[in-house]
């Protein structure tokens, strides 16, 4: 497989591809095998009715800082962050990743250096207050199987090494997550790309978005003379199949400025000029990097725990029991 993926990647460069056809990104030729079994992460033997009183600091929208319980606050964070009706194994796995994105904001200091997290979505993590959620069609039901995830897995976080680690998520992979290396320009052992399967049923598995090509060139501030089919060349792509960089009338991109400038869900894309216009297709939605959320749901359909969950999708890492201590 990887020896046709070089050649057909050569081929694309070389212009060899069918006219019209511009770039698709790898993943979309990559299987998707079932999850391959893991080494679950070393536990830490816990009553799941047993509560973990821990400390978090939240930011409100007004910039005032308040000490909340920390179960407390993951269930607000659950509730923005993942559909309710998502089974309860990803719902768990959800709030472990939301506590280890927290808990190292507190103890680390976080994006705010006052050890504080925010409730916007693109700065920390979403949240929105239980009583909000039922007065916006939420149910008691959903409250109530959200209350018990983040209940079963109080206390515990992902250290990798002994250290807390980057605990991203995001909501749809399209069938591949993406190496953290390829996104933000650090590498971790445990956000790396790997198959993400079951994800066809995500609402933004994939997109496809028309644009002109006079509204195209104004987005990336290029004035070109050429045929839209004559724009691109120069095609690189990542190891989880987005756009790398791509060269675009002589100037380079890489799959991230053209993410950012075209507005669009994720870099694992594909443009094809059709006449005056240029139809890109997109596949999957956020930076793609950690745990998919519509691949853990996949996993916890398929049987898995939410413990094969998160040693899935960041291999290497421990399941460990917080405490007080840990800040430094």
């Amino acid at each position: 497989m990887k020896e046709f993926l070089n050649d057909l990647l050569t081929a694309i460069l070389m212009g060899l591809i069918l006219p019209g056809f511009l770039f698709n990104a790898a993943a979309k030729l990559l299987c998707q095998p079932d999850v391959q079994a893991v080494t679950l992460p070393t536990t830490v033997s816990q009553s799941q009715e047993e509560s973990v009183p821990l400390p978090v600091l939240v930011r409100s929208r007004d910039d005032i800082v308040e000490e909340q319980d920390l179960d407390a606050y993951l269930v607000g964070v659950v509730l923005a962050e993942m559909p309710a009706d998502f089974e309860p194994e990803a719902l768990k796995a959800q709030s472990v990743a939301a506590r280890t994105y927290a808990w190292k904001a507190y103890v680390t200091g976080g994006k705010h250096g006052d050890g504080s997290v925010c409730t916007q979505p693109s700065c920390c993590q979403a949240y929105i207050d239980p009583a909000d959620f039922l007065s916006q069609g939420g149910t008691m039901t959903s409250l109530a199987k959200v209350e018990q995830a983040v209940a079963a897995t109080s206390g515990y976080v992902l250290t990798y090494e002994g250290e807390l680690i980057e605990a991203t998520y995001f909501s749809c992979s399209g069938g591949r997550t993406e190496d953290a290396a390829a996104v933000w320009g650090v590498s971790f052992p445990y956000l790396q790309a790997l198959d993400s399967p079951g994800e066809e049923d995500a609402v933004h598995y994939a997109d496809t978005f028309t644009l002109t090509a006079e509204a195209f060139q104004q987005a990336l501030g290029l004035s070109l003379s050429e045929s839209p089919d004559q724009w691109f060349s120069d095609v690189t792509f990542t190891e989880g199949g987005g756009i790398a960089s791509v060269c675009i009338g002589g100037q380079l991109f890489s799959g991230t400025q053209l993410r950012s400038l075209l507005n669009l869900p994720s870099t694992s894309f594909s443009i094809q000029a059709e006449g005056n216009q240029l139809v890109i297709t997109t596949h999957g939605y956020g930076h793609r990097v950690g745990m998919s959320q519509y691949g853990a749901d996949a996993m916890a359909v398929r049987g898995s725990s939410w413990q094969e969950i998160l040693a899935y999708y960041y291999p290497g890492t421990t399941l460990t029991l917080a405490a007080e201590s840990d800040k430094s």
